[in-house]
């Protein structure tokens, strides 16, 4: 009886390992496998990081060690050996990162090779400043002090009053939502509203450290009222219909080509990045009434390792070689009202 007993859990825990994707074989000739056991597949193509490591813009990259989905760093862009400007920028645009730095350094070649960038969430940058910029990520850990700090405007703004970034705040560019959705729109996603059918599964930014959960939260109810917003970012998380990102809204597109989600609010022009590179994903325009726009600001860091640095920076955001740049992923040039 007691065999049988430990058998029974010992089977249960199987199950419950292998829903969470966590059982595994201790070797190829483990009869305890129904089935073959099928080694990973790590496809490149889908897992960050993207741009085949263009967002790196060190110039001996030595030993390169990459491997989709298992060792990859897909947030931190660049040598954080004694760089000559160090970035935080909210993830709302990680994919410019690239030619935005090529392009400084090409208007800046003092800078060449010597630019780190990290594009994590805004809210967990702050966190990254109150750590006095020092990261752990799995086994390794490295400090890399900001010297600007790039995010919401608001957010900008509201550090410039807490004594934490130095003004002025620089305002720049502006986007806007748009629902992502499988190539080809399999379940037929018109709006907002069909966010909350029954059936449909969708990724949402995590509004604990996410700005642009403001913005969706603001469109939602512009589209749904309280009911929509409730129904999305309260119910479907509970009864897990909604997926919170555990990032930022680099997920979404993964979510949709792994099959785990329906649709995504994002914005524009990450679509349309994803887009580009050739994943497939499309995207469901929102009509002006529903959308909600952000503005993008910076600043710098209060007793900023680099100041120079950063107020070249801030002063290269706003030029016709950033904005054009901005533009080529559907974002539009901030204009004073």
């Amino acid at each position: 009886m007691r065999n049988r007993h430990i058998k029974a859990v010992a089977t249960g825990l199987f199950v419950l390992l292998a829903g969470a994707g966590l059982a595994y074989a201790t070797s190829p000739h483990d009869t305890g496998w129904r089935g073959k056991v099928q080694p990973p597949q790590y496809r490149g193509a889908i897992f960050p990081p993207w741009q085949g490591g263009a967002n790196n813009d060190t110039v001996n990259k030595g030993f390169v060690f990459t491997i989709p989905e298992v060792d990859d760093v897909a947030d931190f862009h660049g040598d954080v050996d004694h760089p000559r400007l160090v970035l935080y920028i909210g993830g709302n645009y990680y994919f410019a990162v690239a030619p935005l730095v090529k392009m400084f350094e090409k208007e800046n070649p003092q800078y060449l090779g010597k630019v780190f960038v990290v594009t994590i969430p805004p809210g967990m940058l702050i966190k990254a400043m109150n750590a006095d910029g020092r990261f752990t990520i799995g086994n390794m850990s490295f400090t890399a002090k900001p010297d600007a700090y790039l995010a919401g405007l608001k957010k900008v703004k509201s550090l410039i009053a807490a004594g934490r970034l130095t003004a002025p705040a620089v305002a720049y560019a502006t986007n806007d939502l748009t629902i992502m959705v499988p190539k080809g729109n399999p379940d037929h996603i018109r709006d907002l509203a069909d966010l909350a059918r029954k059936g449909v599964k969708v990724a949402m930014p995590n509004p604990a450290f996410e700005g642009i959960a403001r913005q969706i939260e603001a469109s939602l109810r512009k589209a749904g009222g309280k009911k929509l917003e409730h129904e999305i970012y309260n119910t479907g998380v509970k009864n897990g219909t909604t997926l919170l990102t555990h990032i930022h809204h680099r997920q979404t597109p993964l979510f949709l080509m792994q099959g785990l989600a329906d649709a995504g609010v994002a914005w524009k022009s990450e679509a349309i990045f994803q887009e580009e590179i050739g994943h497939p994903i499309s995207h469901v325009d929102l009509p002006a009434r529903y959308n909600t726009t952000a503005i993008y600001g910076g600043a710098m860091v209060k007793n900023a390792p680099h100041p120079h640095a950063a107020k070249a920076w801030l002063s290269f955001i706003q030029s016709p070689a950033a904005l054009k740049i901005f533009e080529h992923y559907g974002f539009k040039q901030y204009k004073r009202v």
